[in-house]
């Protein structure tokens, strides 16, 4: 089974603590319902720096991204449809499933 990463990216937070706890309610029914697909489950992002070659270091991102999740799925087509039930779309997010390749180190 190959391995893809879901990239949660945007969206619009919750206004309220309650809006906050019925997301986060939906969001883990639905990993529930990925039940041993799930690798990596929920994986926020923040105080994110970027870092340049010359070795310049500035805070804050040129990306919407907040976050992640890993899933393990026969293919992409089944790792998409995954995606495609995700509560945070529901939030105005959109999301990027990429395949993982394995490598030896």
């Amino acid at each position: 089974m190959a391995r893809f990463l879901m990239v949660y990216l945007g969206g619009n937070p919750p206004s309220t603590p309650e809006e906050g706890q019925a997301h986060f309610k939906k969001y883990k029914e639905w990993l529930e319902s990925l039940g041993d697909a799930v690798v990596s489950p929920a994986n926020p992002l923040k105080n994110t720096h970027r870092v340049s070659a010359a070795g310049g270091v500035n805070t804050g991102s040129q990306s919407t991204m907040s976050g992640y999740t890993i899933v393990e799925s026969d293919t992409i087509e089944a790792a998409i449809k995954m995606a495609q039930s995700c509560p945070f779309l529901e939030i105005g997010g959109t999301m990027e499933v990429s395949e993982l390749v394995p490598m030896s180190m």
